[in-house]
């Protein structure tokens, strides 16, 4: 089972119908499809996967490079606006900083964009042109680097374009694409005792997807101990009762290979980068009651 794909509702806003365009471009597929694919493929979860999501970080690494790589580039085309380095030096400088902090940024870029991109056509497709979009600048800030004035300058100004329409795209897809921030942020579950389910009714051993207060909740009942956590993956908003498998204080979110542990949600291993929301258990006159950990 994939991530759910975010509809949405776009906003009536100047850019509202490039977005529409972006988004209905179904001549990027093969190619979104492809590099998705092969990224997978190449990158398995644990060590450098966790490294460049951003596990160890506890946020997705790659809005934090993507400051890097353009405020290097834009501080040397404000050089050329306001004069200040004659020689150009520090324009070249400046440069080469965004050239070399763009291969770290480009890898975390792509292994979002192919944890997000399986059955997702609108992150797809947007992901593609934003990579492209940033590609396209790398290409003529690197190209200014050669370049007299003022076809230095007039490289730059269109790598900055480039990047502006790259970072409008990025912004889209983190806030309006939900490709970053954590599931569950905003529905962390119940705070006070709240009534799950019917005791006599849990399978043992096997994970149930319960709903508490509009929550998601998976609940496993282990002997006769319980172990609940919220049931929507934090890294990509996978169903863990229906994708996930249990080993045994452990589940194994089925989407990428996030793990978690049971008791408290903490992460055992990424590409997940927020912990989910677990909760305490009770069984009070036949009935599984359950309130979010303090912790959480």
């Amino acid at each position: 089972m994939n991530a759910p794909e975010r509809k949405g509702r776009r906003s009536a806003t100047p850019f509202g119908p490039f977005i529409d365009r972006v988004e209905s471009a179904a001549f990027l597929d093969p190619a979104g499809k492809a590099i998705g694919k092969r990224f997978r493929s190449a990158v398995s979860p644990g060590g450098l996967k966790d490294a460049l999501s951003g596990t160890w970080l506890g946020h997705a690494l790659h809005p934090a490079l993507t400051d890097l790589v353009i405020g290097s580039f834009l501080s040397a085309t404000l050089l050329d606006v306001l004069g200040g380095d004659t020689d150009g030096r520090a324009r070249s400088r400046l440069i080469g900083v965004g050239l070399l902090a763009a291969v770290p940024t480009a890898l975390t870029g792509v292994n979002d964009y192919a944890d997000s991109e399986p059955g997702n056509d609108a992150v797809r497709r947007s992901g593609l042109l934003h990579a492209a979009s940033n590609t396209a600048g790398l290409a003529l800030y690197a190209a200014s680097l050669a370049a007299r004035p003022p076809r230095g300058v007039g490289l730059r100004l269109g790598g900055t374009s480039a990047l502006l329409l790259s970072a409008y795209l990025g912004g889209h897809l983190s806030f309006s694409r939900d490709i970053g921030p954590a599931q569950t942020a905003f529905d962390p579950g119940p705070g006070d005792w709240t009534a799950a389910a019917d005791a006599s009714q849990l399978p043992h051993g096997r994970p149930m997807r319960v709903v508490v207060d509009e929550t998601p909740v998976l609940l496993l009942r282990d002997g006769d101990g319980f172990f609940a956590i919220h049931d929507r993956c934090s890294h990509r908003g996978c169903s863990l009762s229906e994708t996930g498998a249990v080993d045994g204080e452990h589940v194994v979110c089925g989407c990428h290979g996030s793990t978690f542990d049971l008791r408290d949600g903490s992460i055992q291993r990424g590409p997940a980068t927020a912990p989910q929301p677990a909760f305490q258990v009770r069984v009070s006159d036949g009935r599984v009651e359950l309130r979010r950990l303090a912790a959480n």
